[in-house]
């Protein structure tokens, strides 16, 4: 079964990871494999000061009832002419010749976890626990519950900041530094799988650095305790109690733990928060290139040791390096200090830095190493700036004459106006209601084959020959105009 087949975002129930770990002193040499296995004599002390501090959520929303046709119960088949038919009918709300009746709306709720991490009533989530709630209510482990409004959210990275009111200050706890973690270090998870809430389960970080294709900035800590649904947003706790991980996805072919569980870092996710919180979103730093892997062939032809960095595959219009500090080619090797080892490394390390902070980048040009000074442009405002050239990319290119924008007829244009194969000419893209051309009811789809009896295939074609009809004095242009499916006529357009 495919990795992203697998994959669960863990949405159902709340989650609360906590580790406490109090490890045995061994010396060097004398380590003995059956108690290293045994891992940790008590997680209970720990435990008991962080459950305070780890929250259940639940959410609600309205759907239409015919968001999700598959959703819906078969209706089952019986014989024709059953004595029955009638009460299948009604009963699976089919009625006049088989037309179903209009669904009705329903309420859907979720359960996923978080914890506190300002006594105040700031509390780090899921991005998917909450999206498209209609309402958030957190349950705390004393039984009392509290209405939530939402922060911020940045679903890149699956994390969520939601407030609460609380009457006394709440229990919090801190982000850690998941940077310091080793594989090996135990780590325990405390929450609500499948709706039992208050469960602690202690396991090991088994891997760093994971990529599971999930979003840009993929970094995930893999651990193996006991990780299930409804842990999403549920903290991941180091041994001395410093949230080290957010815990998101599992990797289950069935639904439940295999012992193979992914949360976001600490490191990650104390960017994220620290913006959510001061600005209600996201402020990313960007660099304004389009990368590409380095592979061993590329990396020979550009006379490099070995496949490392990330590839300049071109420079994005109007972005911060659009001044020829960066070229198309350019290997980039290393970003304010930190190396990068493969492509995958350059966008999250460039995205945790502040937005106009003037950064050295170390690159690789024509095989020699050479350091630039950039300053970095804001992501949001780059996927605008990307947005907004796509859609001029996307929009033809565009000839006015007597009234209308004509473009070329191409496999986009016949495929949006639904015109024949066998229609060749200049399409009318556009038509503007005060001139001749809308008098003669001419519209928005149709083709423009002949001007005075001579075929016309471009826009420029129908402005030039327009032209020579008024240098001849012609008062009136002969269109010779095909709709959709090819169905000729002529129509005589004055040219004022």
């Amino acid at each position: 079964m495919a990795l992203n087949n697998m994959l669960k975002p863990i949405r159902t129930i709340a989650v609360v990871t906590a580790l406490g770990v109090a490890s045995s002193l061994i010396s060097v040499g004398s380590v003995q494999p059956t108690m290293a296995a045994q891992g940790p004599e008590s997680v209970a002390d720990l435990a008991e000061t962080l459950l305070d501090a780890v929250v259940n959520i639940s959410t609600s929303q309205r759907v239409s009832g015919n968001n999700n046709n598959s959703n819906r119960t078969p209706r089952p088949r019986i014989p024709e002419g059953s004595p029955f038919q009638d009460f299948f009918d009604e009963f699976f709300g089919e009625r006049d010749g088989g037309q179903q009746q209009q669904p009705r709306s329903r309420r859907v709720n979720s359960l996923g976890s978080g914890f506190v991490i300002d006594k105040d009533g700031l509390i780090v989530t899921n991005n998917h626990v909450i999206a498209e709630a209609d309402d958030i209510e957190v349950n705390f482990a004393d039984g009392s519950k509290l209405t939530a409004e939402v922060v911020g959210a940045d679903p890149k990275t699956d994390i969520a900041v939601l407030r609460v009111k609380p009457e006394t200050p709440l229990t919090a706890v801190s982000l850690g530094a998941s940077d310091k973690m080793r594989i090996g270090d135990w780590v325990m998870a405390i929450g609500n799988p499948f709706g039992l809430g208050g469960t602690v389960t202690t396991g090991i970080i088994s891997a760093r650095g994971r990529d599971i294709n999930s979003g840009p900035y993929d970094n995930f800590i893999q651990t193996d305790a006991s990780i299930n649904r409804g842990n999403s947003g549920g903290p991941l706790f180091n041994q001395d109690g410093d949230v080290i991980g957010v815990n998101t996805a599992i990797i289950s072919p069935s639904g439940g733990s295999i012992g193979i569980g992914f949360s976001v870092p600490s490191n990650l996710v104390k960017t994220v928060v620290a913006q959510l919180v001061e600005f209600g979103e996201t402020r990313r730093g960007w660099l304004g290139v389009r990368i590409q892997p380095v592979t061993e062939d590329i990396a020979e032809s550009l006379d490099m040791k070995e496949a490392v960095g990330a590839l300049v595959a071109g420079v994005i219009k109007g972005g911060p390096v659009d001044n020829g500090s960066i070229l198309p080619g350019d290997v980039i090797i290393s970003f304010d200090g930190q190396d990068v080892e493969e492509m995958r490394d350059l966008p999250r390390i460039v995205a945790e830095s502040p937005v106009g902070k003037e950064v050295e980048v170390k690159l690789i040009r024509k095989g020699k190493e050479q350091t630039v000074a950039v300053t970095l442009g804001r992501l949001e405002d780059g996927e605008q700036l990307i947005a907004q050239d796509q859609t001029k990319q996307d929009e033809p290119e565009t000839v006015s004459v007597l009234g209308m924008e004509l473009a070329t007829l191409d496999d986009v244009l016949r495929e949006k106006f639904e015109i024949s194969e066998d229609v060749n000419g200049v399409v009318i893209v556009k038509v503007d209601e005060e001139s001749a051309a809308a008098e003669k009811r001419i519209g928005v789809g149709q083709v423009i084959v002949e001007i005075a009896q001579e075929t016309v295939s471009t826009p420029q074609e129908v402005e030039d020959r327009i032209k020579e009809l008024k240098d001849d004095g012609r008062r009136n242009a002969l269109l010779m105009i095909a709709n959709k499916t090819g169905e000729l006529r002529f129509i005589t357009v004055p040219m004022r």
